[in-house]
């Protein structure tokens, strides 16, 4: 099994995730799916190697190359948006072009962050996850703040974008879990999950 096994996961005295077992498959993905503060982005955050757990174990991922869009969209603020992607991606400023091409933002390119709307923002965090490529791509969220036009044009892209890596998706909406076709695992707290 790859995942969090039986993982816990306190932050002062609050208990976020209680022996929480996630197992992912090795293709395809899952949604986790549950009210605010039910350890969503916790259970990302100890995928992803950012966080230890308490208790329990993270197993199968050491080796594996993650990309992750986080809810907030941690571009940084003194370079252009094309440039953030370069770096994080590793890639050369056309390949990060081609990129905020795919999400609509062909001329937003040599712009800082500031200068971007919110959802403007998201399309950059989506396209520099999607461009980092990797073997388990994280996304907490990715869609928020965006427009119903705009989101049905990035869940076709991030559809696009899933095969041949295994893809664990945070959402509000039952609808994009669907639409992208991932199982979805309710997260109350304490709860095994498994696909």
């Amino acid at each position: 099994m790859r995942g969090l096994y039986e993982v816990t996961k306190r932050y002062g005295g609050r208990t976020v995730l209680d022996r929480f077992t996630l197992a992912l498959p090795q293709a395809g993905g899952v949604c986790l799916f549950g009210p605010s503060g039910c350890g969503k982005t916790t259970a990302l955050r100890l995928l992803c190697g950012l966080e230890a757990p308490d208790a329990g174990e993270v197993r199968g991922l050491s080796e594996l190359r993650i990309a992750c869009q986080f809810q907030e969209d941690r571009l940084l603020p003194w370079y252009s948006v094309e440039k953030n992607l370069a770096l994080a991606a590793r890639a050369d400023l056309d390949a990060a072009r081609m990129w905020l091409a795919r999400v609509g933002l062909a001329d937003a390119g040599g712009k800082l962050p500031a200068e971007l709307s919110g959802g403007m923002r998201r399309r950059a965090a989506l396209a520099r996850a999607l461009m980092f490529g990797g073997d388990l791509l994280v996304l907490d969220e990715p869609l928020k703040e965006l427009d119903g036009a705009t989101r049905l044009r990035m869940l076709e892209l991030i559809a696009a974008c899933m095969p041949g890596r295994t893809t664990v998706l945070v959402t509000h909406s039952r609808d994009e879990a669907q639409a992208l076709g991932l199982p979805v695992i309710e997260m109350p707290a304490g709860t095994e999950a498994a696909p």
